[in-house]
């Protein structure tokens, strides 16, 4: 069965971190029972389909992103029965249901990595992951310079002190911390083994993927080293060092190498044949979580044969200002139109700073991805301005033709924990930074749903893996549903309009405006219009009635760091 419209193409999908949305059994960590509980707030919010972030059994080193087993559940979250449950309510609810998939790495608890370990060099249970021998006269060196995303070398060696290691010498790749030792995506084993667990969960009735590290699974033939060619840069007249255009840069071996997308071709492929056999379900989707540059390039990844969808990491990147907002949004919907798929948009998710706080940090700390995390004696955000230009980048968000994704809390204009003690620090970017990134604890602190309840209703025990900060209980949910001019019910009624008038299916069309303000008309047939002013002054409204605003409007001018949604004149 062929849909008219995909659901995909303009759906609003709200990410829960498991950990952090809703306890259940009262141990301080979220569990699928309690979100399977609260899924009605989802329902009366107005999104259309929510993603879990992995709640696959795992040792929890990097929070679940470090799998030990793809085809079971965690008992910190709950069992299979209960992940049946949550997507039997869900879809009773009307929600469509993506699970998290990590196929570039595995836990270093996976049996593979464990028979690995036991077995000898050149065998075929090492040929599963990137095992090579080190480097220098005696091998006591990474085999290359790569480094670790969270901080030191991408490399550990296997040693006699390793508990289960028959054999010393050779060395593991781990782009993220040495507990998730990265695949062999040439293995035949590899590729099957991936194919069987999408098809595991697709028969649960998952209705689609979000595919952690998608631009990571294919190295460079040879992994050849990177850190010489990081160092090649063009110098200006002056003599100053300057780096060559991103276009002109060599890609970096160990990200977006063009064999990712013949994975893909085949996932894809495995999903339409499972829609194929189940007409009467949805059109199972994939998702690519991938930090590529050019940003042209990420095109790639959602051709008509390969993914649905990509993360807008440009959008979410872009300064607070008119210029750099309307470039990304044109470049965005040129290089997606070009492959016929839907821009994607998102502000915040479990790996950056909240946007309610990135906003409001100094404008050389809000470019890209902002800080990793603020720590207690870092620069500390302006929560009030964070928050009101966070309303209005949301709403200028919601407004956008495509897709769009929420991260959990946002609709509350939750802040960044940034006075999180560092005792309580738990992401593994804090210790191999070397202490020196607080790392992403702060946007991951447990949600706050009744402001006078223990925990500020997470749970019933009042304990969180995370504590939460005293800032959170005025904005629990109770405290601001209902509530005119709530970051909550903003979010309610943009989301309602959204849907009414088939924003998500439109086309933008910019209309003139001061140089610091964005216009545009909005909808399936151009009948809202969107402003925004990212400017310091307040500017005139054009012709036409309020219908929502992200922050108060009066006297028929619209404020600095504010968005409006208005009905056209008759």
């Amino acid at each position: 069965m062929v849909e008219e419209h995909p659901w995909w193409r303009d759906a609003v999908i709200y990410q829960i971190y498991p950990r952090s949305w809703a306890d259940g059994n009262g141990d301080g960590v979220g569990d699928l029972p309690g979100i399977t509980a609260r899924l009605p707030h989802l329902v009366e919010l107005g999104v259309d389909a929510l993603w879990l972030s992995p709640f696959y059994v795992s040792p929890q080193r990097d929070a679940g992103y470090d799998v030990a087993d793809y085809r079971n559940v965690d008992p910190l979250f709950g069992d299979v029965a209960a992940a049946d449950a949550l997507l039997e309510r869900a879809h009773d609810l009307g929600l469509k249901v993506m699970v998290d998939l990590v196929p570039n790495h595995t836990s270093s608890d996976h049996p593979w990595f464990q028979e690995a370990l036991a077995s000898p060099p050149g065998s075929d249970a090492r040929a599963r992951y990137l095992f090579r021998p080190g480097s220098g006269p005696t091998g006591d060196l990474p085999p290359n310079d790569w480094m670790s995303v969270f901080g030191g070398p991408a490399w550990t060696q296997v040693t006699p002190g390793d508990a289960a290691a028959s054999v010393a010498g050779q060395w593991y790749l781990h782009l993220f911390d040495s507990s998730q030792p990265d695949l062999d995506w040439t293995h035949p084993q590899v590729r099957s083994e991936f194919e069987d667990i999408l098809r595991f969960w697709l028969d649960r009735g998952v209705d689609g993927f979000r595919v952690d590290v998608a631009h990571g699974l294919v190295k460079a033939p040879g992994l050849p080293d990177w850190g010489r060619e990081q160092k090649m840069l063009q110098v200006d007249a002056e003599g100053a060092a300057a780096a060559p255009p991103v276009a002109e840069r060599p890609r970096p071996p160990m990200w977006d190498q063009d064999g990712v997308h013949d994975i893909y071709r085949s996932w894809r492929q495995i999903l339409t044949q499972h829609h194929r056999e189940r007409p009467s379900a949805t059109e199972p989707i994939l998702c690519a979580e991938a930090w590529v540059d050019p940003p042209e390039r990420l095109a790639a990844y959602v051709r008509p044969d390969e993914m649905h969808q990509a993360f807008n990491f440009s959008y979410l990147q872009a300064a607070w200002n008119a210029t750099d907002q309307r470039q990304v949004i044109e470049q965005s919907l040129r290089w997606c139109a070009s492959v016929n798929a839907p821009t994607t948009w998102v502000l915040s998710n479990h790996d950056v700073v909240r946007h309610a706080s990135r906003l409001g940090l100094p404008t050389a700390r809000q470019d890209g991805r902002g800080p990793v995390g603020i720590g207690a004696h870092d620069p500390q955000p302006d929560a009030d301005l964070g928050l009101q230009r966070a309303r209005a980048a949301t709403a200028l968000l919601l407004a956008l033709p495509g897709s769009a994704y929420l991260y959990q809390g946002e609709e509350l204009g939750l802040p960044e924990h940034s006075t999180l003690a560092d005792s309580a620090r738990q992401d593994p970017t804090w210790p191999r930074s070397g202490f020196t990134e607080a790392g992403r604890d702060g946007c991951r602190v447990p949600m706050p749903w009744e402001a006078a309840s223990p925990a500020y209703g997470f749970n019933d025990t009042g304990r969180t893996w995370l504590p939460q900060p005293p800032t959170y209980g005025a904005l629990a949910v109770d405290q601001q549903r209902g509530v005119a001019g709530s970051t909550y019910e903003m979010y309610r009624t943009l989301l309602q309009l959204r849907r009414e008038h088939r924003v998500g299916r439109g086309q933008l069309v910019w209309e003139e405006s001061p140089a610091e303000v964005l216009m545009f008309r909005a909808g399936l047939e151009g009948t809202m219009r969107v402003v925004a002013n990212l400017g310091q002054s307040p500017v005139p409204l054009p012709p036409g009635r309020v219908v929502v605003s992200s922050g108060p409007c009066d006297d028929g001018y619209l404020p600095a760091d504010t968005t409006v949604w208005m009905s056209l004149p008759d």
